[in-house]
C-alpha cells in the first residue's frame, strides 16, 4: 500500500489534535460535590431504615433548576403502601406510634443539612415537635405529606443534581453541579438553652409506652458567609418528660 505524505500525515495528526482539542473545549465541566451531609441509621429500626432509603432512592437523581423553588413533596409523592413504605414508629405529641413512611424524615433532614451548606435559599421548612435523635437541634426537617414541606430555592446560575443514598450504615446526600459555588456558608448551630428531662413514674395500664424521654432546646442555627451572619431559623423544642411504669 502506498504511504501518503508526509505532509498529509502531518496534516491528519494536526487535525485530529483540533478535534480533540474542540471536544475538550466543547464538553460540559465535570460534575463535582458542592455539599455533602450524613445522618446515622444506628439505632433505627428496620422498617424505619427500610423507609429512610426508599426516599433517599427517590430523591436520587432530582435536578433543581437554576432559580427554582423545588418541593421535596412534590419529589417524592406520598409515602404509602403502594409506594414501597412500610409502618414503622414516629413521634406524634410525645409518644411513638406506628405510621406509613415513619424514618422519611431523617430523609428530609439531611438533605436540609447539605441545602443549607450549599446554600440554597430555605423556603419552607418545620423542625419536629421534639428534638430528632438523628440530627442537631436546629438542623432538622420535618415533611408529613403533603401539607408540611421542605422546599429550596436555587440561588445560583447553574442547576443543582440531588446523589442521595445510604452508605455503610448512613444516609448520605451529596449535592452536585457542573460549577463552584462562587459562596459557601458555614452552618453553626447556637444552643440558648437545654432542659433536661424529668422522670415520672406511673401504674401499669395508665399509658401505653414507656418514653425514654428528650430534652428541650431553644437553639438559633446560623449561615456565616465571607460578608456576614444569616439567621437561618429560631427553634424551640419542649422537653420530652421520661415516663416509667410502676412495677
Amino acid at each position: 500500500m502506498t504511504k501518503p505524505p508526509g505532509w498529509v500525515a502531518g496534516a491528519a495528526v494536526l487535525f485530529l489534535g483540533v478535534i480533540g482539542a474542540t471536544a475538550a473545549w466543547m464538553a460540559p465541566p465535570a460534575d463535582r460535590p458542592i455539599a455533602l451531609a450524613e445522618t446515622s441509621l444506628a439505632g433505627r429500626t428496620r422498617a424505619q431504615r427500610l423507609n429512610a432509603e426508599r426516599c433517599a432512592a427517590s430523591l436520587n437523581g432530582a435536578v433543581i433548576r437554576a432559580g427554582e423553588v423545588w418541593s421535596f413533596n412534590q419529589r417524592v409523592g406520598s409515602w404509602t403502601r403502594d409506594q414501597g413504605y412500610r409502618r414503622a414508629p414516629v413521634s406524634y405529641n410525645g409518644q411513638l406510634i406506628d405510621s406509613w413512611g415513619g424514618g422519611v424524615c431523617q430523609t428530609s433532614t439531611t438533605l436540609y443539612h447539605a441545602a443549607l451548606m450549599a446554600g440554597m435559599d430555605i423556603i419552607e421548612r418545620h423542625p419536629h415537635q421534639f428534638a430528632a435523635s438523628y440530627a442537631p437541634p436546629g438542623r432538622d426537617a420535618a415533611v408529613a405529606y403533603p401539607d408540611i414541606d421542605l422546599r429550596l430555592r436555587n440561588p445560583w446560575n447553574f442547576p443543582v443534581r440531588v446523589d442521595a443514598r445510604a452508605v455503610g450504615g448512613r444516609l448520605r446526600v451529596q449535592l452536585r453541579a457542573d460549577h463552584p459555588v462562587p459562596l459557601r456558608p458555614r452552618v453553626e448551630t447556637q444552643v440558648l438553652a437545654t432542659k433536661p428531662p424529668a422522670t415520672y413514674a406511673v401504674d401499669p395500664g395508665t399509658v401505653r409506652h414507656r418514653n425514654g424521654g428528650k430534652p428541650g432546646y431553644e437553639v438559633l442555627t446560623w449561615r456565616v458567609w465571607p460578608d456576614g451572619r444569616e439567621l437561618v431559623s429560631h427553634d424551640q423544642y419542649p422537653t420530652m418528660h421520661r415516663i416509667e411504669v410502676r412495677r
